[in-house]
């Protein structure tokens, strides 16, 4: 069974109520009866909705599948030029909340600017033929028209209620088909295209419905001219490295039967690969959309199969959307629902082994503008906002147990970094394939210096003002643990660093960095005050307004919480990546997957083993990892609400802005692990070459 005959059922049960809709519409587009300054929106709107009853149409007949890539130029900037930066796109859209609000007033500007962002969602559901959820969709869009169209006017109060019960009422069925699509790979709208589309003819790359750009049309191109065994080499070293992660984790990949891989649009001929390696393995490949609802979270990075954002600053804006329905009531609804759900899909929950992740990077850091017309939490849904993540998390674990899961990722350039892409992108390549067994040696001797230490002290120099103790987990047995993971190429390529979950009581400081680029939005001047390994004050320099600033944090570093704990404490070892970025001026647009390899890291959330701390993992040498858990995730032996925070966010302080890095014993002597930005420990000199 398909995607196509899945959703047949639901699509004959709507097709009635869909025609009806559409003959409404039609009304709005030819001539809105409504009040002059709401006119231009309803119009502008339903042409839009209308458009994506075009396309439906096309999908319906097979249409889409047999353009030229002229008529598929033509429809992808029809439908996204309302999100293009510029006076002619963004600037004057009913999806920009500024201008939403200059042109239709406070009160109703903000609501509708968030119905016309949620009505883009049907682009997805037209190019995958779900007729029923745009029927869903625009009988919310006629019922909110409806409301204009009556003489005596509108009640801002009644088109947000309108808004939050569609949400409340159609939760059970948007969160049951996200649950469905990130396990089950009958849905197979996504697999379907990467197997089955002739690679050579780009216009492939138009059938997905996601904006298409220079990055997606020149990624294509440039691996159609690579060789077939270098297509091969990337999957290879994709897929190995996921089945590897199982094996050094002890646990058991025979007991899975699926996979979701992520990837950029554009990859597929690597992806292709994957999924017969995959295939081979016993797994097969799940492959969903990134979030296309703001029940979907848009924001915070993309998963699924995504292509580059038309405008991140239309990402930023409508980050917070679901301010406009997210209250209590809703939030024990959804995860009732969500519960409901991986019940309904329990058996395929079961077998599902994890996530394959491929990142890209290379565009332009983005400073956002911080629009004060935008949605925004209030304090008590900042708190649900936490409360609901943290509640999801532990459902989702219920079903997908994080001992039995594991996952790996890698990242790749884009044509956004420039002249030398080509240059980079095999650079990048090599980076991937390193030799691990000399970084594994080299950081063994690493370990052996700071499994000794009770203490760690990291000092920045120049403008870096950090200045950090990190407690360290205190070995009862040396000879047979360790503190540290010695991590290689395997769930987190490329090779490169040694990590570990730190003692909280005792760590304290100033974590300091002038500039990182983390979850797509850059920080200039980020400071983080650590007091028993918890924030406990934080800023960044990216506003003239230090509210602004603090609020820009805590929403997008700390996640909406009040404060998190260290849960990861590393050093990375990758110099040929921090050559690379140095040789080639792209520091700032390293992925953190690659950045996190290229100094000291540290991460505040979750360990590096959430969910999993007490499967027995052992470094190569035999030595039993001991440091999983820390203060805070130990709780969940009591209660698992209070012991995860659902997120984990990395913050790597350079080589160049690095003094020191001492391990301190119980009995105060010092050893030097970094002294100048360089490696001291012996049996590490090879690690400094790339950094003369």
């Amino acid at each position: 069974m398909s995607y196509q005959e899945i959703y047949a059922k639901n699509n004959a049960r709507a097709a009635e109520r869909f025609e009806l809709v559409c003959e409404r519409i039609r009304e709005a587009a030819g001539a809105p009866e409504v009040q002059a300054e709401y006119a231009d929106y309803f119009q502008r709107t339903a042409e839009f909705l209308l458009l994506t009853v075009k396309v439906l149409r096309m999908q319906q007949e097979g249409a889409l599948e047999n353009r030229s890539m002229e008529d598929c130029e033509a429809l992808n900037q029809e439908l996204y030029a309302d999100l293009l930066p510029g006076d002619h796109g963004y600037e004057k859209s009913y999806a920009n909340p500024a201008y939403a609000v200059k042109k239709m007033g406070e009160a109703l500007g903000g609501p509708l600017c968030f119905l016309y962002a949620e009505c883009r969602a049907l682009i997805a559901y037209a190019f995958e033929g779900r007729l029923a959820d745009m029927t869903v969709l625009m009988e919310l869009f006629v019922e909110i028209y409806t409301c204009f169209c009556r003489k005596e006017g509108t009640d801002a109060d009644e088109i947000r209620g309108i808004l939050y019960w569609h949400f409340h009422d159609y939760s059970e069925l948007i969160v049951a088909q996200s649950i469905r699509e990130s396990v089950d790979p009958k849905l197979d709208f996504f697999t379907g295209i990467v197997q089955h589309a002739d690679l050579d003819d780009l216009t492939y790359l138009y059938r997905y419905g996601e904006y298409i750009s220079e990055n997606e049309i020149r990624t294509a191109q440039y691996l159609s001219g690579l060789s077939k065994e270098q297509i091969q080499t990337m999957a290879d070293t994709f897929t190995e490295g996921y089945r590897i992660g199982f094996e050094v984790t002890n646990k058991d990949l025979s007991k899975k039967q699926t996979v979701s891989i992520h990837y950029a649009i554009g990859f597929e001929r690597v992806v292709r690969k994957a999924i017969e390696n995959f295939n081979k393995m016993g797994l097969s490949s799940v492959i969903f959309r990134d979030a296309v609802s703001s029940m979907g979270s848009r924001g915070h990075g993309k998963r699924g199969c995504y292509s580059v954002a038309a405008n991140r600053q239309f990402d930023y804006d409508h980050r917070n959307d679901s301010a406009y329905y997210l209250d209590k009531a809703f939030v024990e609804r959804k995860l009732e629902v969500l519960r409901d759900a991986y019940e309904t899909y329990k058996d395929l929950a079961a077998v599902f082994a994890g996530p394959a992740v491929q990142e890209v990077f290379g565009e332009e850091p983005f400073v956002p503008v911080n629009r004060p017309e935008a949605a925004h939490y209030n304090e008590k849904q900042q708190k649900l906002k936490v409360y609901v993540t943290n509640e999801s998390g532990q459902i989702t674990n219920r079903y997908i147990k994080g001992e039995e899961r594991s996952f790996t990722i890698i990242a790749y350039p884009l044509p956004a970094i420039g002249k030398d892409y080509e240059k980079i992108f095999a650079e990048t390549v090599k980076l991937n394939t390193l030799d691990y067994m000399l970084y594994r040696n080299m950081q063994q001797r690493m370990i052996d210096v700071l499994d000794r230490a009770r203490q760690v002290h990291i000092c920045g120099k120049g403008s870096n003002q950090t200045d950090l103790y990190v407690s360290i987990f205190h070995l009862e047995q040396p000879g047979r643990q360790t503190a540290f993971e010695n991590c290689v190429a395997d769930v987190n390529i490329p090779v490169g660093e040694v990590f570990t979950s730190p003692v909280l009581k005792g760590t304290h400081g100033l974590l300091h960095v002038t500039g990182v680029y983390l979850n797509e939005l850059y920080y200039k001047d980020l400071k983080l005050t650590f007091t028993d390994g918890m924030v406990t004050d934080y800023t960044c320099a990216n506003f003239d307004d230090p509210a602004e600033n603090k609020r820009y944090v805590r929403e997008n570093v700390l996640m909406q919480h009040e404060t998190l704990p260290m849960g990861e404490f590393a050093i990375g070892t990758n110099t040929t990546a921090y050559r690379m970025a140095r040789d080639y001026q792209i520091a700032e647009r390293l992925p953190i997957l690659i950045a996190e390899k290229t100094g000291p890291h540290f991460a505040v959330g979750d360990t590096c083993y959430s969910h999993a701390e007490d499967t027995k993992v052992f470094n190569p040498d035999g030595k039993e990892i001991m440091a999983k858990d820390n203060e805070r995730s130990v709780l969940r032996k009591k209660d698992a609400s209070k012991a995860y925070f659902n997120c984990h966010t990395d913050i790597t302080i350079p080589y160049d802005e690095l003094d020191m890095i001492t391990a301190i014993a119980a009995d105060g002597s010092a050893v030097d692990v970094i002294r100048d930005g360089k490696f001291v420990v012996p049996g590490t000199e090879e690690l400094n070459a790339p950094l003369e």
